[in-house]
């Protein structure tokens, strides 16, 4: 392997052999769910907003809009989407424009970068030889300060548990670290909560060495198990979403 991803490492932890079809069988998927559809077109939106925020003193709210518009029809060409009880595609439409009205009405943020890309090379904190593998990810969005904010896109409010547990911010954070020579002045999440009024949830979180060694030793083992070939299911409330149920359930260990 050439490198890591939050991604990839999150998938292979929550069931190894969805990493093994999506990342290493390469297999087509028949369909996406909407939550993955919706929360990519809300993302696009926003990386608009802010690199048109990094040149122009105003962002007309209708030309965002029309931006997501744009992107979630773009979604809905590409594949089928498999939407749940009580969603289509109108109401998560109108759903995500409240929410885009609601994060312009925020303090307005001055953007140093938006879906900066990095790849760095992971080593374990006190070791600067040696590394495991690079690790690659982008960053939603880097703030003046230093702060690094990512957007999420979720049906049950996060809370500070998960944000101080999220390896997607201990690995931005280390990333930012490698890039810059400093840590970042703070992590902070901007959760788009889809309840029926929606709303956004701010949570601010920090790391240190010891984020940086539980990250490490993690990445280990997940590299350890892709590259002897470990991947077996795990049955768990994701399974009702997942793209490969059929092939799933056909798999007997071959």
């Amino acid at each position: 392997m050439e490198y890591l991803s939050s991604s990839q490492i999150n998938l292979y932890s929550q069931c190894s052999l969805k990493y093994k079809f999506h990342y290493v069988d390469l297999l087509p998927k028949p369909f996406k769910p909407s939550g993955l559809a919706f929360g990519s077109a809300i993302h696009s939106a926003l990386s608009w907003f802010h690199r048109e925020s990094m040149t122009n003193s105003g962002v007309p709210l209708e030309k965002l809009f029309k931006i997501f518009d744009a992107d979630w029809y773009s979604q809905r060409a590409e594949t089928e989407i498999r939407y749940k009880n009580g969603e289509d595609e109108m109401k998560l439409a109108f759903l995500a424009k409240e929410m885009l009205s609601l994060y312009c009405q925020l303090p307005p943020k001055k953007a140093k970068g938006t879906d900066v890309s990095f790849s760095v090379p992971l080593h374990e904190p006190g070791n600067d030889k040696n590394p495991l593998i690079d690790i690659e990810g982008v960053i939603d969005l880097i703030e003046e300060g230093d702060v690094i904010t990512e957007f999420k896109t979720s049906a049950q409010m996060m809370d500070s548990r998960e944000a101080d547990e999220s390896l997607q911010l201990t690995i931005y954070s280390y990333a930012f670290e490698k890039l810059y020579q400093r840590p970042p002045r703070a992590l902070k999440v901007i959760d788009f909560v889809k309840s029926k009024k929606p709303k956004l949830i701010t949570l601010e979180t920090r790391r240190d060495a010891a984020s940086y060694q539980r990250l490490y030793g993690i990445a280990s083992q997940v590299l350890k198990g892709i590259n002897q070939k470990v991947y077996f299911p795990r049955t768990s409330f994701w399974c009702k979403d997942c793209e490969y149920a059929a092939q799933c359930q056909t798999w007997r260990g071959n």
